[in-house]
């Protein structure tokens, strides 16, 4: 069964007691507009492009398992955690945050966000976002996380994610990730635009992910100034426990343990969330290699990451 063939989405995406039989198989990669897809995310595509944004609407934007959820949370505490605390404890963060792209409700999820601002996720290159998003001149925020922790945790989460194209073994994941050939395409592609649209487009906001892993509270008067959110040091220390890897990984409501197309027996959605993780997987010919094909691709790059902190 498709996922788009499913006609009870919430039933089908939250647990009960067991994973249901007709789970999805996995899908295989095809060429989307010059970007590695499944149907699963583009489907709907028409729909996808004609979404209408709203002027004050915030599209998080990141390549995947670079901090989407972390983020995600960080501006839903930001927004709505003193004037809707309840939502924290009664309605997933994908519910709260949809997934722009997701076929099994299109846009449709967001389209019914009944919050001001509307926060809406995405994975899309720069080049595919919706172009009301550009023409309503939208905040956008893009994470940017170093491609070695990056790599390590898209590849978790590829094993446990039901419908994801089989990842196979850790060393051929190695040099597909090289080469871009994963959905959504390269991590250099995918970074490098966003860097690049961000010169140009004072909207855009980039985080880079160890800068978070090093202190929200630190980078937060910086995020709310661009936000342009009045919110006291007060309220962002009560925030700060909460957006800690640890309290969210054990934080139902945030963790996505409640969805059934990923199997948290092989790995946790929300794993490690390091700045050097990678140096438990990559072996020394592997990381002599990267670092080879990482000085070629970004040799006309500014961006800067750390790889252990």
């Amino acid at each position: 069964m498709g996922l788009a063939q499913i006609p009870n989405v919430r039933a089908y995406w939250e647990v009960d007691t067991k994973y249901p039989k007709d789970l999805p198989s996995r899908e295989v990669l095809f060429d989307f507009h010059g970007v590695p897809m499944i149907h699963s995310f583009s489907a709907n595509w028409e729909k996808i492009q004609n979404f209408q944004a709203r002027p004050d609407d915030i599209l998080i934007a990141t390549y995947p398992k670079a901090g989407t959820t972390w983020v995600s949370y960080i501006l839903d505490l930001l927004y709505f955690g003193k004037t809707s605390p309840e939502r924290q404890t009664s309605i997933p963060l994908y519910e709260r945050v949809p997934f722009l792209e997701i076929t099994i409700s299109s846009t449709d999820s967001a389209e019914r966000l009944t919050t001001s601002p509307r926060l809406i996720k995405t994975h899309l290159p720069v080049q595919l976002v919706p172009k009301s998003f550009w023409e309503q001149n939208c905040k956008m925020i893009y994470v940017a996380r170093n491609a070695k922790d990056n790599m390590v945790s898209y590849f978790h989460m590829d094993r446990m994610t039901l419908f994801h194209p089989d990842p196979g073994d850790w060393s051929s994941y190695f040099k597909r990730f090289l080469e871009g050939n994963i959905l959504f395409g390269s991590w250099y592609d995918h970074v490098n635009s966003w860097w690049k649209k961000k010169q140009t487009h004072d909207k855009i906001h980039y985080i880079i992910y160890h800068i978070l892993f090093l202190g929200f509270l630190g980078y937060s008067e910086k995020l709310c100034c661009f936000l342009g959110l009045s919110s006291s040091l007060e309220e962002r220390k009560q925030i700060t426990g909460g957006v800690q890897f640890d309290n969210m990984k054990k934080n139902n409501m945030v963790n996505y343990s409640t969805l059934q197309v990923m199997d948290f027996k092989v790995s946790q959605f929300m794993r490690k969330g390091k700045v050097g993780d990678w140096k438990n997987h990559f072996t020394v010919a592997q990381n002599e290699e990267f670092d080879e094909n990482y000085k070629q691709k970004m040799k006309n790059s500014t961006l800067q990451f750390r790889y252990e902190v």
